[in-house]
């Protein structure tokens, strides 16, 4: 392992292991400070998101963009000191901590026995409205996780959200994919971060205006084993309860071919986590780049 990847997984050890020990106000305000530090410095980081923001909000100022990306490295930071604590809190905690609207949909869906996919994008705490279920629900579910470097952080990260009462599996392609499938033909859950793919499988949608690329696999999840696909969006507002939304089912098409279709139900996720990231935009987690036209500039506009 690299002197890098050594500071990197001691760096996110120290914070499973401190950050959970301190008062929630202390660590509140730890992440308030971080976060201001690093928007200060203006890294790649912080000029990728402000970036991304002057699409989801094309009017805004130079000034606009500034708070909103002080206000957005605030909230990421919200996000990795609640998931620091994650493990320390009571079951209470976490039950109260989440407030999802039209959870009815989701209730639902297991009732219908056929499957839930939930997908979600990079919106404030996914993994606390995943802990949220298993806790608050008793519901189980599988997801999938990218393999970081180095191993050891990986390692970390599938430890942290089994412990949350999650089944994580590697994003390796068919092999997910297959167990994916095979828990929702079992009337299971899976829930999927899905705002962000650049691999060759991935299905071009419109964006904000403009063309971005998004994975295919609830979709075609959805349409191999007949489970219902809920879009979720989430947010932050001032108090300590994480707020969020099910959206109604994305119905499979009755005609097309299977690509046909996966395109029309990507799209209409697309939509949907368009609608809670335009209304917080503050809270969408996306220091990379994502517009086909920042990873290729030959796909931009003219």
């Amino acid at each position: 392992m690299s002197t890098a990847d050594r500071l990197t997984d001691g760096l996110y050890g120290l914070g499973w292991s401190t950050v959970k020990k301190l008062p929630e106000p202390v660590a509140a305000r730890l992440g308030r400070t971080v976060a201001d530090a690093a928007w200060k410095r203006r890294g790649k980081g912080v000029q990728r998101l402000e970036a991304n923001y002057a699409r989801v909000v094309p009017d805004a100022t130079p000034e606009r963009l500034a708070e909103l990306s002080r206000a957005g490295m605030r909230s990421y930071l919200r996000y990795w000191m609640e998931s620091f604590r994650l493990p320390a809190w009571s079951p209470e905690r976490v039950r109260t901590g989440f407030d999802p609207k039209g959870a009815h949909h989701l209730a639902d869906g297991l009732a219908a026995g056929k499957g839930v996919i939930l997908a979600l994008p990079h919106l404030a705490n996914w993994d606390l409205a995943g802990a949220w279920v298993t806790t608050s629900l008793g519901i189980p579910f599988t997801t999938v996780a990218e393999r970081l470097k180095p191993e050891t952080l990986y390692d970390r990260f599938v430890a942290y959200r089994e412990g949350l009462g999650m089944e994580v599996l590697p994003h390796s392609g068919a092999s997910a994919f297959g167990t994916l499938a095979r828990r929702l033909r079992d009337g299971g859950l899976v829930c999927l971060v899905a705002d962000r793919d650049l691999s060759a499988s991935g299905v071009e949608v419109d964006f904000f205006g403009e063309r971005a690329r998004m994975p295919a696999g609830p979709a075609l999840l959805a349409q191999q084993t007949g489970a219902q696909l809920l879009p979720v969006t989430l947010w932050y507002d001032d108090s300590p309860v994480m707020q969020g939304r099910v959206h109604p089912p994305v119905e499979v098409p009755q005609a097309g071919t299977r690509t046909e279709k996966t395109a029309v139900m990507t799209q209409a996720l697309a939509d949907a986590f368009a609608t809670g990231i335009a209304e917080h935009p503050e809270d969408w987690h996306m220091l990379q780049r994502l517009w086909l036209a920042d990873l290729d500039p030959a796909k931009g506009p003219a």
